[in-house]
């Protein structure tokens, strides 16, 4: 059987991405099924450029097909601020947690007013060949920012609690959506939806 990679470590996107894949006859491994010893330093001024750098690089060290993804929280108020710095938006040289992003973001958003505090999560995934044959796909699933964030957390995932969609009037979070509604607006199953034909060809 065919094996593909997915090129993460985070236990959260690597069963999320897995359950999208569960209707292609492949066997999927992580970065955790491999001993890593380098890793790919993305210096991509977009979440394209980082998904391409981290795909490639992987495809090629593995000889594997491989997935990799590069997303973040684009603020509307902000100019899409985060972005490519979603997580080390606030110290930089290091990855922030999860409440200084919930806390800080809803800081730079002090009198802002709710009209006006649109923002969306942004996933591009990237499929490539070891021959470095690439292809990228993209989704956002927009919302708005509250005054005050979910009470609910997934660690990992701090944006969640912090994007609102009123069109069913709940945080974009696991725990809050039901299974349907998470199958709906999922936007990085709606991105790999778009790599599923070139992914299945390998099967």
């Amino acid at each position: 059987m065919t094996k593909l990679l997915i090129a993460t470590t985070n236990p959260g996107k690597l069963a999320e991405l897995s359950r999208f894949l569960d209707d292609i006859p492949m066997s999927l491994v992580s970065l955790k099924d491999f001993d890593i010893t380098d890793s790919v330093e993305e210096t991509g001024s977009t979440f394209e450029e980082n998904a391409i750098l981290k795909a490639k690089f992987y495809a090629k060290k593995f000889g594997l097909p491989t997935l990799a993804d590069d997303g973040g929280f684009e603020i509307d108020a902000l100019g899409g601020e985060p972005g490519v710095k979603s997580h080390r938006w606030i110290h930089g040289d290091r990855e922030d947690t999860d409440e200084e992003l919930i806390a800080y973001t809803i800081e730079r958003l002090k009198g802002v007013p709710l009209p006006d505090r649109g923002a969306q999560l942004r996933a591009v995934i990237a499929f490539s060949l070891p021959n470095g044959e690439t292809k990228t796909a993209t989704a956002a699933i927009r919302g708005v920012i509250p005054l005050q964030p979910s009470s609910t957390r997934t660690h990992g995932f701090p944006f969640r609690s912090l994007l609102y969609l009123p069109q069913i009037s709940k945080f974009y979070n696991f725990d809050v959506l039901s299974n349907e509604e998470n199958e709906a607006y999922n936007h990085r199953k709606k991105a790999l939806e778009e790599l599923k034909p070139l992914i299945k060809r390998l099967c």
